[in-house]
């Protein structure tokens, strides 16, 4: 009978065991898991701002795009008003002795 107690106290023993292994690879787990949630809320973070730096970028090409339209309009109508004006060629000498 005493063989079959210290069996029983043994396997217990090793239950006990087995199950601490268990809870431990089982926190090991847990702490996995959360370093990872942390490193995913990260990216996470990091592609929205991304995305707000992508919309604002956006925002400022269509402002570049508008002010560059608005140039080139403005130089074609100086070239315009501009285009009706002679400007004779005279020599550096001449233009000096003018009054």
């Amino acid at each position: 009978g005493s063989a079959l107690v210290d069996q029983a106290g043994k396997t217990m023993a090793d239950i006990v065991s087995s199950v601490q292994r268990v809870t431990d690879i089982m926190s090991e787990i847990s702490a996995a898991s959360q370093e990872q949630s942390a490193g995913i809320e990260q990216v996470n973070l990091t592609v929205t701002q991304m995305d707000e730096s992508t919309q604002q970028n956006a925002a400022l090409v269509e402002e570049a795009t508008a002010a560059a339209n608005a140039m080139q309009q403005q130089a074609q109508q100086l070239d315009e008003a501009v285009s009706s004006f002679r400007v004779s060629v005279a020599s550096p000498r001449t233009a000096r002795q003018q009054p």
